[in-house]
């Protein structure tokens, strides 16, 4: 059994942070007795749970440090998966460990709305000062990027007094039926599931390797008013700013000012749904800071709480303030253990200055997608913003999305032991969300793996 060196990387002092003996010795005395296979724990997975619920890998973790993980038969993997973009500060990062250790010594839930906490209280006053809208803004915490999304839009409909949403196609939003409405894209988040809630209408996402412009994509909201409901009906209109399962297609800077003014046109709030593109990914904080307008509401999840159940909604206070007493929870929205990582988490990103990491990391990355273009015909894009990257497939000779290769490219890099995710409508998306805190050696060594996994 080989045990890869791990370590956490500061961006700003240069130094790695070795996690101490204590996990190595733990991790072989653990392994000195009989282990279970991956292969078992896989048969009582099919019998104990349900075929709905997809899972990508065959073997089953037990441990994971930075952008480490090993699995039950101690084998390890580089993780560029990051449990879908929430570990932006990596597995196990000391401070979050150190943070969720000293609240578990206090308390661990109340419900925040029965007694309240001053974590609460700070983080939304520290994520105020930080989240890109005009004017003073109010915070609300919740468990899950679906549940933010839902209640982005009870925020919305509360203070506008209207019904209607528009949405995109590729986007996704959640797997409630409301964030299903939302989510612009059928297979598997929405087969058999309808049907779904009403006044929720989509409009065309730019994509310029499909051929739809800005200017497209914006006549695309105007026939709704057409079509669909009159502005005036509209309550908000919901995108991410960079599609996360939609294949990292970011939005340009034309089409975010189009989109601002046709809200402000007509009395329709703006919500950027940050749940995957948040804290620290593209290289700030939020990704709405690379555009040029600023969203009314902003949803967020994932790295917040650095693998903790957290979710928040933010915006503007007036917006903010429109739902009624009671209007907003949730049992454990808020959950005290998720709080203090989430401070933990906005430590680590300014300490280690990740969104320059972000950046640096991306960078690295898209030259060597760039190089292996050259050797790869299926490559049809390469998209970026920071370490928000993708790279898209379509077959050579038919220039119709390709999959099948991307399954291939996934299995190569798996078999050097990386992790790898696809996105995409099509399926042919591999998109890329290492760990911002991962060491140099190791993500060399991950481009490395990449490189040939397209080029062999």
């Amino acid at each position: 059994m080989r045990i890869r060196g791990f370590c956490f990387f500061n961006a700003r002092s240069g130094e790695l942070s070795p996690p101490g003996k204590h996990l190595l010795m733990r991790y072989a005395c653990d392994h000195q007795g009989e282990t279970v296979k991956n292969n078992e724990l896989n048969e009582r997975r099919l019998q104990a749970t349900p075929r709905g619920i997809g899972v990508m890998c065959n073997f089953y973790a037990e441990k994971a440090e930075n952008a480490t993980v090993w699995d039950v038969e101690g084998n390890e993997y580089i993780d560029f998966a990051a449990g879908i973009a929430v570990l932006n500060t990596g597995h196990r990062h000391p401070k979050i460990i150190a943070a969720i250790e000293k609240q578990l010594h206090a308390f661990t839930h109340t419900a925040y709305q029965i007694i309240p906490y001053e974590g609460y209280v700070a983080l939304a006053e520290r994520i105020n000062a930080r989240v890109p809208v005009d004017g003073p803004a109010k915070t609300a915490f919740f468990s899950t990027g679906a549940e933010a999304v839902e209640n982005a839009v009870k925020i919305a409909r509360a203070y506008t007094g209207r019904p209607g949403l528009i949405t995109f196609g590729g986007a996704f939003h959640g797997r409630t039926f409301m964030t299903m409405a939302l989510t612009g894209k059928v297979s598997p988040y929405k087969l058999g599931f309808g049907p779904f809630p009403g006044s929720v209408y989509h409009a065309q996402y730019p994509n310029a390797l499909h051929g739809v412009s800005s200017q497209e994509a914006i006549k695309s909201v105007e026939r709704i008013f057409k079509a669909d409901i009159s502005p005036e009906q509209v309550a908000a209109i919901v995108l991410e700013p960079v599609q996360g399962e939609g294949g990292f297609n970011v939005a340009p800077a034309d089409f975010m000012q189009a989109l601002r003014a046709l809200c402000d046109t007509h009395g329709i709030l703006l919500i950027a749904d940050e749940v995957q593109t948040g804290f620290a990914r593209t290289g700030k904080l939020f990704s709405m800071e690379n555009h040029c307008v600023k969203p009314d509401l902003i949803t967020m999840a994932k790295s917040l709480a650095g693998g903790m159940p957290l979710s928040a909604v933010s915006g503007r206070a007036e917006v903010m303030d429109a739902p009624a007493p009671g209007g907003l929870g949730g049992t454990y929205a808020g959950n005290p253990l998720a709080i203090a990582a989430a401070h933990a988490v906005l430590d680590v990103i300014d300490e280690e200055d990740l969104c320059t990491r972000a950046s640096h990391l991306g960078h690295h990355l898209v030259e060597v997608l760039n190089k292996a273009k050259g050797q790869c015909p299926y490559i049809a894009d390469i998209r970026a913003q920071g370490s928000m990257v993708a790279v898209e497939f379509n077959d050579p000779q038919t220039g119709q999305p390709s999959p099948e290769f991307t399954r291939q490219v996934q299995a190569r890099a798996l078999q050097q032991g990386l992790i790898l995710l696809s996105c995409g409508v099509y399926g042919n998306v591999i998109r890329f969300l290492y760990p911002l805190t991962i060491p140099e050696a190791q993500f060399r060594e991950a481009l490395d793996i990449i490189s040939a996994a397209l080029t062999h």
